[in-house]
């Protein structure tokens, strides 16, 4: 994010981040509001306590001879002193107590649902990411979105809702604890107040720059170094025969480097004025004992507000200190917040959660009319004016050089990518929005480069299955066309055998014949192979094509393929020729 950028404001922020929060968990946050206000008069009423309690303590015969104090005592049938300070000190006890155990409630309650409404954001992210037209995607580098939802939102949990929470129920026992200490004493109790506001406010004003700048350190730097770290052990085969692993610290240490030194300062920053502020909160604990003990009354008058004196700062002093940590976490996150926010307010397609999605049928034809296609507006076309027709069970071959369109033109028919112009037809139909899901249910595609997760052979598979709903002689059968059921078959797990990070325990040719076994899996009737055959040997590959030319004869198939020999099978070729234009062949043609 760059330094002219000016971000919104804290409040802005949080207004926006505001209307993600589902209902159910607004309602929660009031409810904690009222605990907060709980907890806010349970302190009041621990300090006020605390002058009887002392007074029977230090000076019973003085409470004794007052008159509302008689009355209290005929109504709770206390005879003696004794019985007093014994009452009043239970009584101080378990105000000291209930206050304690509220504002541990409290944070308990805080915690949580800053790390509910956290979890919630993540998801919301993740699922809003995932639906996202491919041309995003394209344009988008992955460590941009893991960063997001693993990082980020961690930083706006950690340093933005729940900071605000806290910020927010330490205002409100603030000024509850502040209200009593100026009824009882008015003085002390302002020039107190005045002094620890100024030095905060001075605190406040130096470092808000700090905060924004290094906060914006923090949001940069925390993508870099996951996009740094993805691309070192992505790329560990060519590090290791290269020996250039130093190279590649030496980069990852620019980008941690100032990552690291703008969160400790931060850090930092937020921390010390605890330890000033505490100091000079005991010097002037230690003035008011001063000034109270030489009015007429003496230590012994002057006890019992000195005491509550005392205990008050010692609750608003950390109360304070937790008001200018969440003020400066807030500050330090804005960028990361900003971040976040504009990943929950990407769009989202209206009718994704739609049941009664529009049915498109594929009996016919597949028809591409004057289709013209270009990444950006800065890029040459990359189609231009294509024109085709693909009839249901056909065999189509598609063949060019590299960077003609082949992997775009197919990007297109599966509605991965929009035409600049032009229209895709299904059985005469307009391939749009509506009816895009419906489309894409008819279509299984295997890319020249399989992804591969974790998991076992059968899960990758049945890919986006759950594992107790995976079809495990359908799978079997897959595995059996995709000409790998062989080699599973000898591993001792069998189809529970664990592939490894993107199936690097795996040949190249055997995870390609996965991704064919995935394909076969769906049952689609439209199969697109993209370079699908490319890593294996002549002889697999005919079995696997021959295996794929037996499915039904309703199937249609699109071959893209640099080996003539792989497109036997089909009827008809079409080769792209630049710029984006396309001839149609025959099979003989490629081979005379």
């Amino acid at each position: 994010m760059s330094e002219s950028i000016k971000l919104p404001s804290v409040a802005e922020l949080l207004k926006r981040l505001w209307e993600h929060i589902p209902i159910r968990r607004r309602y929660q946050l009031f409810l904690l509001l009222l605990l907060m206000l709980a907890a806010s008069l349970f302190e009041v009423f621990s300090v006020g306590a605390v002058i009887p309690f002392l007074a029977a303590i230090t000076n019973p015969e003085k409470i004794m001879s007052n008159p509302t104090t008689l009355t209290v005592m005929g109504w709770l049938n206390i005879t003696t002193v004794g019985k007093l300070q014994l009452t009043l000190t239970v009584v101080f006890v378990a105000a000291s107590l209930t206050a304690g155990t509220i504002r541990v409630l409290l944070i308990w309650c805080n915690t949580r649902l800053s790390y509910a409404i956290g979890e919630l954001l993540s998801r919301e992210i993740y699922w809003r990411t995932l639906c996202q037209p491919y041309e995003v995607h394209l344009g988008r580098n992955t460590s941009v979105v893991i960063t997001t939802i693993i990082n980020k939102v961690g930083i706006v949990i950690a340093s933005v809702i729940n900071p605000a929470l806290t910020l927010i129920s330490s205002l409100i026992l603030m000024t509850a604890i502040s209200y009593i200490l100026l009824f009882i004493d008015f003085e002390v109790t302002l020039f107190s107040f005045i002094g620890f506001g100024l030095i905060y406010l001075v605190i406040i004003k130096s470092t808000r720059n700090f905060y924004k700048r290094n906060g914006k350190v923090v949001a940069e730097k925390s993508t870099e170094v996951v996009k740094l770290l993805q691309e070192g052990l992505g790329g560990i085969r060519d590090i290791l025969l290269d020996g250039s692993q130093k190279a590649h610290c030496k980069i990852f240490q620019e980008a941690n480097h100032p990552l690291r030194r703008a969160q400790g300062g931060m850090q930092f920053l937020a921390q010390s004025p605890r330890y000033m502020i505490e100091a000079l909160g005991m010097g002037m604990v230690a003035i008011a004992a001063l000034v109270l003990t030489l009015q007429p009354q003496g230590i012994g008058g002057a006890m019992p507000v000195l005491g509550a004196l005392a205990i008050g700062v010692q609750r608003i002093l950390p109360l304070m200190q937790a008001s200018y940590m969440s003020w400066s976490t807030l500050m330090g996150s804005k960028a990361a917040f900003t971040d976040v926010l504009e990943f929950l307010d990407q769009n989202i397609p209206v009718d994704i959660n739609k049941e009664d999605i529009t049915k498109i049928s594929f009996s016919k034809t597949i028809q591409l009319r004057d289709i013209i296609f270009s990444y950006s507006k800065d890029t040459k076309q990359i189609l231009d004016n294509i024109s085709l027709v693909i009839e249901k069970g056909s065999r189509v071959g598609i063949i060019g050089s590299t960077g003609n369109g082949k992997s775009t033109l197919i990007d297109l028919i599966m509605g991965l990518l929009k035409p600049d112009s032009g229209v895709i037809e299904i059985d005469g139909v307009a391939l749009e929005e509506s009816n895009l899901r419906s489309w894409q249910e008819h279509i299984a595609h295997v890319p020249q480069s399989i992804f591969l997760v974790d998991a076992t052979i059968a899960e990758n598979i049945a890919f986006g299955i759950p594992k107790n709903k995976i079809d495990l002689s359908r799978v079997m059968k897959a595995a059996s066309q995709a000409q790998i059921i062989k080699d599973i078959e000898s591993w001792s797990s069998g189809f529970e055998t664990y592939v490894g990070e993107r199936g690097l325990r795996l040949s190249g040719g055997q995870r390609q014949r996965i991704g064919i076994a995935r394909a076969l899996y769906k049952q689609a009737d439209f199969l697109i192979f993209d370079e699908a055959t490319s890593a294996l040997d002549s002889e697999t590959e005919s079995a696997v094509m021959n295996a794929i030319d037996k499915l039904s004869p309703g199937t249609t198939i699109i071959m893209i393929a640099h080996r003539v020999t792989t497109l036997k099978h089909c009827k008809s070729i079409i080769e792209l020729i630049k710029p984006g234009k396309i001839i149609f062949r025959g099979y003989d043609q490629l081979t005379d």
